[in-house]
């Protein structure tokens, strides 16, 4: 560990919180360099859905490397990416009846959304951006813009603009209806809103505490935006690619928006990549007029093409997504009634799962007694108050049903030392996944 305190820097964040040098990973597992062995419910941030190394997306890669393949091209036509986007255009997006222009952006979900902020501005020559309370959608200076989180915000060093702040569904309680707030400061020339250029929207905030916006929500806040010409970014580098249940989050909602964002497990394999799906309307770029060295990373193209032939050409795989969510629902709302002295709730869509436990002291004891145990798993929230489960939607039957039992034995430790419950409680069965 000698080496990492003496150069990396301080700014490091994920190290801190599970202190090894990992040195191998297979599927849902970490190893460190003692051969201790992890389960994986971290999953790079959501990351890697498909798990680690995954064989399928291995073999492709290694059979690429092999023939030499262009690995890097700018913006070049190449067979790679030319196939990647075969595969994603009759695989994803036509079943769906979705049809976008996709833009190469630089390698990471800020780079898309800074692309697509640009956009919206410049197709509607209008600037401010509504965003909403508690979204995440990067930290560099134009996503840090529209991103809720006051640790990331304060680090920008100077002042950030071009954003109007809306409640998100739920932020004002369960009966109020904020787009309909959102729909009156539009039409209302005196409530500060002026010129907004689009509304960009996570449909669940998964860095601001598994957040989860009702369908009817999405379909009003699509009609909102329509009915007052704003164009419609939903950013889906997190709750995309199967997350949810649907590669797309918004799917179940039946809208259309006018922007996509897509990143983290995009390439399937961890491979640093990200796009923007535009409506082919608003496709007005001038050549060059925004681009990036990394945007045409054709080892990403490879594993994406690899990873949407295998998960997607069906509807089984997101069967199983649900499949699996509903077991984690389950075992959350379980776990919820059982401790935390009825202060615990439970959040999320698919396999995009949270359980808030109140305060930030509270999640980060649970999930430091879960590592101890062979888990690695974070918290989210404006005050890291909910654990947060983003485990590969690959899992075994067998390992999710582990890493459940691992967070219920940890959540039971806590709350018997934190005097929540008077004494350890014993563990139900769940009940058998049918996939």
């Amino acid at each position: 560990m000698k080496i990492f305190d003496e150069i990396e820097s301080e700014v490091q964040s994920y190290a801190r919180a599970f202190p090894r040098v990992f040195h191998r990973a297979k599927n849902e597992y970490l190893y460190d360099q003692e051969g201790n062995e992890y389960l994986d419910f971290l999953a790079g941030a959501g990351t890697l859905n498909y798990g680690h190394n995954n064989d399928i997306f291995k073999k492709a890669l290694i059979s690429y490397v092999e023939d030499d393949g262009i690995t890097h091209g700018l913006d070049l036509h190449t067979k790679a990416k030319g196939e990647f986007l075969e595969s994603f255009n009759e695989k994803i997006l036509k079943p769906r009846n979705l049809e976008y222009m996709m833009q190469f952006t630089g390698p990471t979900g800020s780079n898309a959304v800074e692309a697509a902020l640009k956009l919206a501005r410049n197709v509607t020559g209008k600037e401010n951006v509504v965003t909403f309370t508690n979204g995440f959608h990067g930290v560099s200076l134009g996503s840090l813009a529209v991103t809720g989180n006051s640790h990331h915000r304060g680090a920008a060093g100077t002042s950030l603009g071009g954003a109007c702040r809306m409640p998100y569904d739920g932020y004002l309680g369960e009966n109020s209806d904020t787009t309909e707030y959102l729909d009156k400061v539009l039409s209302d020339s005196s409530s500060g809103f002026d010129n907004v250029a689009a509304v960009i929207v996570e449909t669940v905030q998964g860095e601001g505490g598994i957040n989860v916006a009702s369908l009817q929500w999405l379909r009003d806040l699509d009609k909102v935006c329509k009915r007052h010409g704003v164009l419609l970014i939903v950013d889906d580098i997190q709750a995309g690619c199967g997350r949810t249940g649907t590669y797309f989050s918004f799917e179940e909602a039946g809208i259309y928006p006018d922007i996509v964002t897509l990143s983290k497990s995009l390439s399937g394999y961890g491979l640093p990549f990200a796009v923007v799906l535009i409506r082919p309307e608003l496709d007005q770029w001038k050549p060059g007029e925004h681009n990036g060295t990394f945007r045409g990373n054709n080892l990403a193209f490879v594993t994406a093409k690899a990873a949407v032939d295998h998960y997607w050409s069906d509807d089984s795989f997101s069967k199983s997504i649900k499949a699996k969510g509903a077991y984690v629902e389950q075992r959350l709302n379980k776990i919820a009634e059982e401790y935390g002295n009825g202060q615990f709730t439970t959040r999320g869509r698919g396999m995009f799962r949270g359980i808030n436990c109140v305060n930030g002291e509270i999640a980060g004891k649970i999930t430091r007694a879960s590592f101890k145990r062979g888990l690695v798993i974070e918290t989210s929230g404006a005050d890291d108050q909910v654990v947060k489960f983003l485990c590969p939607l690959t899992i075994s039957d067998e390992n999710l049903k582990r890493g459940m039992d691992i967070v219920e034995q940890s959540i039971s430790e806590v709350c018997a030392k934190e005097n929540t419950i008077p004494e350890e409680k014993e563990f139900f069965t769940p009940y058998k996944m049918v996939i």
